[in-house]
């Protein structure tokens, strides 16, 4: 099989002056839009990709301690403000030899109140990505919006009232993070939704006080990461026949090395989907860990079935070994059913989905294998690669095998704290007759600029 590995030389110009660029001044931003900066952890490594949550991370902040932090903020002098700047370069090679490319400039500025009365805070995000190289010919890096136009908007304006320390309730446009319903944050700009939700999170995961965490709500509409307006839930899903929103409601169970949890998302007249977690862990010698996770997610159509009648599934497993500054994972995901899986408000959250190709092709069994290393002898730089093999779909279609490479810098300190520079590379050979294979490359630079409060 001949694998082509085409890049062009504008992709090789622009990668390394954005590079060099980020190396030399820390003059590109990112923040988390909704979040205050905090000290540095020392976090052990990881394998989820990029624009995937995970149900254990689902309905809220990361732990405990942010919760607390954050509900005890107070009102106009505790305002976080945050700015988020991106610039980031996407060129890909596909399978029909056509190609898709573009450079964007651009990121977020948005704030969050403290709780006036202890009760209601109010936050607003302005995200924009602006055309810095983009052929017309060459569209579809979802960096740009469509025809590669810049765009501007409101994407995040909502009022948060705080029912009791451990229970909140989101009233407006904001970004949401579940397996299936998520920012996927993996282009300039997130989704961002327009719901009404309740998030509850209890305990801080030890044996004497067991982690709950909960989410429930109605979702109206979607901002895609390229769209520069909100659409129907049920049009991001593929229909415009109908207006239809997502109710969703899940839980998650976590006391010490244990976690247990299921979502569920119902539209009516489209589809429901369902998916359930579980992850264990246990040491193995003073500076090794095996991980352990099984998944499984179940689609439906209902109703009227305005998507089509379907039925599909896939279930997967992956185990893991932290040793030291080394991560070794090996996953395995099989697809079944009468269609391919859907993930049209998220990433899909998939152990073998990466960089380019889900691998959740009805019929479709996958194999992943992926080795990182946080460098220790440069501080903040890490690595990894990895090969997912998937076999033909019961369907149409080509088994297929992806390649991908990731390189990350970020400062843990010092003058370019807050800067991340990233090189993603991936290449998809498809066993057709015509051997043809997909490369693609993305650059990315990204700065926090400190102005929330330590």
């Amino acid at each position: 099989m001949m694998i082509r590995r085409h890049v062009s030389p504008m992709s090789l110009a622009l990668a390394r002056a954005v590079c060099v660029l980020a190396c030399a001044s820390p003059a590109l931003a990112f923040a988390q839009v909704t979040t205050p900066t905090s000290p540095p952890v020392q976090v052990p490594p990881s394998s989820t990709e990029q624009g995937h949550t995970e149900l254990d991370e689902s309905f809220g902040p990361l732990t405990h301690d942010e919760w607390v932090r954050e509900t005890r903020r107070q009102a106009f002098e505790d305002t976080v403000w945050n700015v988020q700047l991106r610039t980031y370069y996407l060129t890909r090679e596909k399978y029909d030899d056509s190609e898709i490319e573009a450079w964007a400039l651009g990121g977020s500025a948005g704030f969050k109140t403290g709780y006036f009365r202890e009760r209601v805070a109010f936050g607003a995000t302005v995200y924009t990505s602006q055309k810095l190289y983009g052929p017309d010919d060459k569209d579809g890096t979802l960096l740009l919006a469509n025809g590669q136009e810049s765009y501007t908007m409101l994407g995040e304006l909502y009022g948060e009232v705080l029912f009791t320390p451990d229970v909140k309730m989101t009233l407006g446009a904001r970004a949401f993070d579940t397996p299936y319903l998520n920012k996927n944050d993996s282009r300039m700009t997130p989704n961002t939704f327009t719901a009404a939700a309740v998030q509850g999170l209890h305990g801080d995961g030890t044996a004497e006080s067991p982690e709950w965490r909960w989410g429930a709500g109605y979702f109206d509409e979607i901002k895609p990461r390229n769209e520069n307006q909100f659409i129907s839930m049920a049009e991001a899903a593929g229909t415009t026949e109908v207006k239809r929103g997502v109710f969703a409601g899940g839980l998650n169970y976590k006391r010490g090395d244990l976690s247990l949890g299921a979502v569920d998302y119902y539209s009516a007249d489209l589809l429901n989907i369902f998916y359930a977690e579980g992850k264990w862990s246990m040491p193995v010698s003073a500076g090794a860990k095996l991980r352990f996770a099984l998944q499984y997610s179940d689609q439906q159509s209902v109703g009227d079935a305005f998507l089509d009648e379907f039925s599909s599934w896939q279930w997967g497993g992956k185990a893991e070994l932290a040793l030291g500054p080394a991560l070794l994972t090996l996953a395995y995901t099989s697809a079944g059913g009468d269609a391919n899986m859907r993930n049209p408000w998220s990433g899909y959250p998939g152990y073998t989905s990466v960089q380019v190709e889900d691998f959740n092709r009805a019929g479709e069994d996958a194999w992943m294998v992926r080795a990182g290393y946080d460098v220790e002898q440069v501080k903040g730089l890490s690595l990894y690669a990895l090969y997912v093999a998937g076999s033909a779909p019961d369907t149409s279609g080509f088994g297929r095998g992806e390649t991908d490479f990731n390189v990350q810098w970020t400062p843990p300190e010092g003058k370019l704290k807050g800067l991340m520079v990233r090189l993603r590379y991936a290449n998809v050979a498809q066993d057709d007759p015509g051997d043809t294979d997909l490369n693609d490359l993305r650059v990315m630079v990204y700065y926090d600029l400190p102005l929330s409060k330590e």
